[in-house]
């Protein structure tokens, strides 16, 4: 099969099919086509340029085409491998989540990351030590303090004076 006669769009039906290009409508003008009236050229290009132009983008656009089989072959390839070596997407998943965590770990800004987290947690935890000592010496220094008795007179009174509920 002659590789000219193959249609390489990817988005046609005859995808990798001989297709005879005989009949092609090359000759019928296009819209936006070199030369069309309802599309005048670009100022200061004449229309051999444009021409000149329009047919190498017709070969780069040829070329992607083309180069999108090429991938789409080679990813099929890489697939098949990947199937053959018991490579599953999970696996892959997990080999790099691993080493992007090592890659991770290994990093300057993860380890000064780290050491100030630590030294915040240290400070943090020498602050609430300081502050449990002071509540417990000042809960000390309060049981230490005598009941006044005009606290305890108000109490009797208040619930003398106060109904009981029930």
């Amino acid at each position: 099969m002659d590789p000219a006669s193959q249609d390489i769009n990817l988005n046609s039906p005859n995808k990798g099919l001989g297709v005879d290009r005989s009949d092609s409508l090359s000759d019928v003008p296009v819209e936006g086509a070199v030369g069309n009236s309802a599309n005048p050229l670009p100022p200061g290009l004449t229309e051999e340029e444009a021409e000149e132009l329009h047919t190498e983008l017709t070969k780069v656009e040829e070329e992607i085409s083309t180069l999108r089989q090429v991938l789409s072959a080679k990813e099929r390839h890489a697939a098949e491998l990947r199937r053959k070596l018991g490579l599953n997407p999970l696996n892959e998943l997990r080999q790099n989540l691993t080493k992007s965590w090592q890659d991770v770990q290994t990093s300057n800004a993860y380890k000064k990351t780290q050491e100030t987290l630590s030294q915040a947690g240290q400070k943090t935890s020498a602050a609430l030590s300081t502050v449990g000592t002071a509540i417990s010496r000042r809960l000390g220094d309060m049981r230490a303090l005598p009941f006044s008795n005009s606290f305890s007179n108000y109490s009797i009174r208040h619930s003398i004076s106060m109904p009981a509920m029930r």
